[in-house]
């Protein structure tokens, strides 16, 4: 009863595992989706502000197109009327018009030729956006079909282990179970343990002799007095019989155990 019971324990504990491993997944997943839509807008966004800026650019550069003209317009026609001026003082005053116009329409070429870079630059910048975007939405797409075989195979996996875990925890008797509960809402895992050479596996700290003698004869289900996890003779579970227990095969990783010692007694007999 003692064997069955301790192996029982084992399994339940890689079922736990198991299951800690599927939540995390089942958290995360949607989290990495998340971040890559957030992505993905934030290049939408950017391709809407160089849109916004191309077409002021292009308004702008119209404007002063049409300026130069009729500017241009204006030179030519004080330039017919020059050859009609009737005296010098007319003859000057419209030779400083036609200057000051021509001297703004060099200004306004030399803006057009910035706001042409400018728009060249700009139409280029959209261009490579308008990739990048394509290229992300389609990771998007590949990721959003992913996570929902993830999800459906996390969610099935899930439910198996829970229901597993319900048949395991039938076999344990209630008070080792709510121990082993109890230890569980405050250590991270591993909550049952193997002691090699009167070592607790779990903490790495020797327990009492007598502990240890009691622990060899497997008659009662004993804590470790330092970490309080559950503990057993690792030869009442060897390695080569725990690999061949049932959900006991293709284990999460075991996180670094947390050592914080939790009051707790230091065995649950077994009848």
């Amino acid at each position: 009863m003692y064997q069955k019971q301790i192996e029982q324990l084992v399994i339940l504990q890689h079922i736990d595992q198991e299951i800690l491993v599927l939540e995390k997944e089942l958290e995360l997943a949607p989290q990495e989706l998340a971040e890559l839509e957030s992505r993905h807008q934030a290049e939408l966004d950017q391709q809407n502000q160089v849109r916004e800026k191309i077409e002021f650019l292009k308004a702008q550069q119209k404007r002063l197109g049409s300026e130069i003209e009729e500017d241009s317009l204006k030179i030519k026609k004080s330039k017919n009327k020059l050859m009609m001026a009737s005296n010098t003082r007319e003859y000057h005053a419209m030779m400083r018009e036609m200057d000051n116009m021509e001297k703004l329409n060099r200004l306004r070429e030399e803006e057009h030729v910035t706001l042409t870079e400018e728009l060249s630059r700009q139409e280029e910048a959209l261009s490579d956006l308008l990739k990048g975007a394509e290229s992300l939405s389609e990771e998007l797409a590949g990721k959003r079909e992913n996570l929902d075989k993830r999800l459906s195979k996390a969610n099935d996996q899930l439910a198996k282990f829970q229901k597993d875990r319900s048949a395991a925890g039938k076999i344990i008797p209630a008070p080792i179970l709510a121990r082993y509960e109890f230890i569980r809402s405050r250590l991270r895992t591993p909550v049952i343990v193997p002691v090699q050479d009167g070592i607790c596996s779990g903490c790495h700290i020797s327990i009492p002799p007598q502990t240890y003698n009691e622990l060899q004869r497997g008659k009662q289900i004993h804590s470790c007095p330092n970490c309080q996890r559950l503990i057993y003779w690792e030869h009442h579970l060897p390695k080569s019989a725990l690999e061949k227990l049932p959900g006991a095969t293709k284990t999460a990783d075991v996180p670094v155990p947390d050592n914080t010692p939790i009051a707790a007694p230091s065995k649950v007999t077994i009848d």
